[in-house]
C-alpha cells in the first residue's frame, strides 16, 4: 500500500475537554445555504489557536497562506498542551471564540455544537477525493456525537503524527546493538544490556501520561491494529481487557521495577524528557515525530527512529487537524485555509517540522537523518496497516485517567489488573 492510502485505522491524537457543567451559553446556530470556495477578495481577519507541539508547522503554513492571500490575516496563539485541552471547549463557547482551532480530539465538541460540520465544504472542495477515505474517517462523527468513522466531517488534516521509538545510535552501538530490535523480546534484551552497562535504558516523562504510549504499543502489536482500533473508535462491545493490553501494563510495571525507567518519570513532562534524551540520558525513547526536529538537532547523526517491534509493524498516530468554530463569522475564509493545508507549500512546511505531510510527495528527507528513519517507519507501518489512533483520546476524559493510572502503576500503587479495570470503566462511562 502506498503512503497516500495509509491510515486504515486511525483515531484522534490528543484530548478535548467538555465545557463546564451547567454552562448556560449555547453555541451559535450554524448558517445554512451554499458555501463559497476559494479565498475571499475582501479583507478578512481570522484567529487560530493551537498548541506548541503543532505550532512550528502551523505558523509556517499560516505565513505561506498569507503570502498568497495578503488580504487575509490569521492571528495565531497557542497554549501549552494541558491547558489547551482543558480550556478548548470553554474557548469555543466564549465571545472571543477562535475561527479555527486545533481539534486534538472530537471529545464533546460535536455533541455540544461547538464546531461546524464541514460536509458542505468537503463536497465543494472535493476533499473526499483529495484525501483517502481512511484519513478523514477519524474526523467523521455519527449522530450520537461520539462514535467515530461515519457521519459528517468536522476537521481537515494538516499533516500526520507517528509514535515509535527513538534511539541514540552511538549508545546502542557501544552496547552491540547495531540494528533496531525486531521483536519485543529483542527490545527487552536491549533494555537489559543498557541497564547492565550503567545507561538509562528508556527515557520517559509521565507527568502528562505518556507512559500510556508504551502500554498501547505493546498491546496493539500483540492484539493487532484492527482490533485495537475498535476500542479507540468507541465501538460498542469493545474491551480494553485484552491479552495485549494486559501484557503492556505488566511490562510497564516490570520495567519500572527493574530500573529501566527514570526514577522521576512521573514528575517530568514530555518536553522535559525530550531535553534529557537529547542531552544523552537514555538509549531509547518512545515519542512522536512531532519532536523529530528537536531530537535531530540535539543528537545530529546519532538520532535514530524505528517502528515498535513486532510480527507486524504498528504505531500510534493520527492527523493533526483543524476545525472551524461554530461561532466563526468568516467560515468561507476559514475553509479556504483548511483547503490550503494539503497544498505543496503547506506540506513542505509540515514535513520540515517533523510531521508526515498531507501531500506525500513532500516527504523527501535527507539521507542518514532521523527524518529518513521516520519516513521508513511510516512506510513500514503503512505496508502492515498498523496505524492506530491514540488510546488517550478514546473518550473526553481518558487522557486524565490514563495519566493517573499509569502514574499509579509506575509508582507501585496499583497492579496491571487494577489498571486494566480502571481504564475500561472510564471508557464505559462514554461508550457503554
Amino acid at each position: 500500500m502506498k503512503i497516500d492510502k495509509m491510515l486504515a485505522i486511525v483515531a484522534v491524537s490528543a484530548l478535548a475537554v467538555a465545557c463546564a457543567p451547567g454552562s448556560s451559553e449555547a453555541p451559535a446556530a450554524q448558517p445554512t445555504g451554499p458555501v463559497r470556495t476559494g479565498a475571499p477578495a475582501e479583507k478578512v481577519t481570522l484567529s487560530l489557536v493551537s498548541t506548541p507541539e503543532s505550532g512550528a508547522a502551523i505558523k509556517a503554513v499560516i505565513a505561506a497562506f498569507q503570502a498568497k492571500h495578503p488580504n487575509i490575516t490569521i492571528n495565531y496563539t497557542d497554549t501549552n498542551y494541558d491547558d489547551y485541552n482543558k480550556s478548548l471547549n470553554l474557548s469555543l463557547t466564549s465571545d472571543q471564540a477562535p475561527d479555527i482551532a486545533l481539534l486534538n480530539s472530537v471529545g464533546t465538541t460535536v455533541k455540544d455544537g461547538l464546531v461546524r460540520s464541514l460536509a458542505a465544504y468537503e463536497k465543494a472542495y472535493g476533499w473526499d477525493k483529495t484525501y483517502p477515505s481512511t484519513q478523514l474517517a477519524q474526523w467523521r462523527v455519527a449522530a450520537d456525537g461520539s462514535t467515530l468513522g461515519s457521519g459528517d466531517l468536522y476537521a481537515a488534516p494538516a499533516g500526520f503524527s507517528l509514535v515509535g521509538v527513538y534511539y541514540n545510535k552511538a549508545k546502542a552501538a557501544k552496547l552491540g546493538i547495531t540494528a533496531p530490535p525486531a521483536t519485543l523480546a529483542d527490545f527487552e534484551s536491549a533494555l537489559a544490556k543498557a541497564k547492565a552497562a550503567g545507561e538509562l535504558p528508556l527515557q520517559l516523562g509521565n507527568a502528562q501520561g505518556h507512559a500510556a504510549f508504551t502500554v498501547q504499543l505493546i498491546g496493539q502489536s500483540q492484539d493487532g491494529a484492527e482490533n485495537a482500533a475498535k476500542w479507540t473508535f468507541g465501538h460498542k462491545g469493545a474491551s480494553f481487557d485484552t491479552a495485549g493490553n494486559r501484557s503492556g501494563a505488566q511490562k510497564l510495571l516490570d520495567w519500572a521495577q527493574k530500573g529501566y525507567l527514570p526514577k522521576d518519570a512521573n514528575g517530568v513532562d514530555l518536553q522535559g524528557a525530550v531535553t534529557k534524551f537529547t542531552q544523552g540520558e537514555g538509549v531509547f525513547f518512545i515519542d512522536g515525530n512531532w519532536d523529530a526536529a528537536k531530537i535531530g538537532d540535539g543528537l545530529k547523526a546519532e538520532a535514530g527512529f524505528f517502528a515498535f517491534p513486532g510480527a507486524k509493524a504498528t504505531a500510534i498516530g493520527t492527523s493533526v487537524a483543524y476545525a472551524i468554530s461554530a461561532k466563526s463569522e468568516s467560515p468561507d475564509a476559514a475553509a479556504a485555509f483548511l483547503d490550503f493545508l494539503h497544498s505543496p507549500e503547506a506540506s513542505a512546511e509540515e514535513f520540515k517540522a517533523g510531521f508526515m505531510p498531507a501531500d506525500p510527495a513532500a516527504a523527501e528527507p535527507e539521507t542518514d537523518t532521523v527524518m529518513a528513519d521516520i519516513v521508513a517507519a511510516w512506510t513500514k507501518v503503512n505496508t502492515d496497516d498498523g496505524l492506530v489512533g491514540f488510546n488517550n483520546n478514546a473518550t473526553a476524559t481518558m487522557n486524565d485517567k490514563l495519566t493517573a493510572a499509569t502514574q499509579e502503576l509506575i509508582g507501585g500503587k496499583s497492579d496491571p489488573a487494577g489498571f486494566i479495570t480502571a481504564i475500561q470503566d472510564e471508557w464505559a462511562k462514554t461508550h457503554g
